[in-house]
């Protein structure tokens, strides 16, 4: 039997007015996706806004929950989902993620995907991301997770419906993820 590790989903819908959107537009419960290597959540990443206040720039980043857009929110409601792996997928999703963190300056972030995934247009840029696009693209090609869709169309609210479907995962916490960092800081 195959020695298990876990990773981490995390979801989040801030008030921003493109989170608001997407929250009245499609009834979505979490309008961004990231994922973690550790239950910490201090190694997360996603594609993102690259300052806080300003929606125009975004990039891949290494996210925290106590820093840029998720620190100025009043409350931040979200899930961190727990999903059991094996060494070799724990090891693939690193190697992932460490190739998005070398080669950082690559990688942009697909404006036109929001539009795309809208209207439900697949269209895949190689090197152009969503935050649900990163997440999915890491996880399929891990093979953790298999929509079979393009991972253009993949929202975060798909990632978090068909995560709880799996056996291998757990909603580790759901609520107020300001209450969640604080929980990890006092455990």
């Amino acid at each position: 039997m195959d020695e298990k590790c876990c990773i981490y989903v995390v979801f989040t819908r801030t008030a921003t007015t493109i989170s608001r959107i997407i929250n009245r537009v499609k009834h979505d419960k979490y309008t961004h996706a990231s994922l973690a290597l550790d239950r910490e959540l201090n190694h997360m990443y996603s594609f993102g806004r690259k300052w806080a206040r300003n929606p125009f720039i975004a990039k891949f980043k290494h996210e925290h929950l106590q820093k840029g857009l998720f620190k100025i929110q009043k409350t931040l409601p979200g899930a961190v989902l727990e999903i059991e792996v094996t060494k070799e997928q724990y090891a693939k999703v690193k190697a992932i993620i460490d190739s998005f963190v070398a080669n950082r300056e690559l990688y942009k972030y697909n404006y036109l995907g929001l539009v795309h995934c809208l209207l439900k247009t697949e269209v895949s840029y190689e090197n152009r991301f969503l935050c649900s696009e990163f997440v999915y693209h890491v996880l399929h090609q891990s093979g953790i997770l298999d929509l079979k869709k393009a991972r253009n169309l993949v929202r975060p609210q798909d990632l978090y419906d068909s995560l709880q479907k799996m056996s291998s995962c757990r909603i580790l916490y759901e609520g107020d993820l300001k209450k969640f960092h604080l929980e990890q800081m006092m455990a």
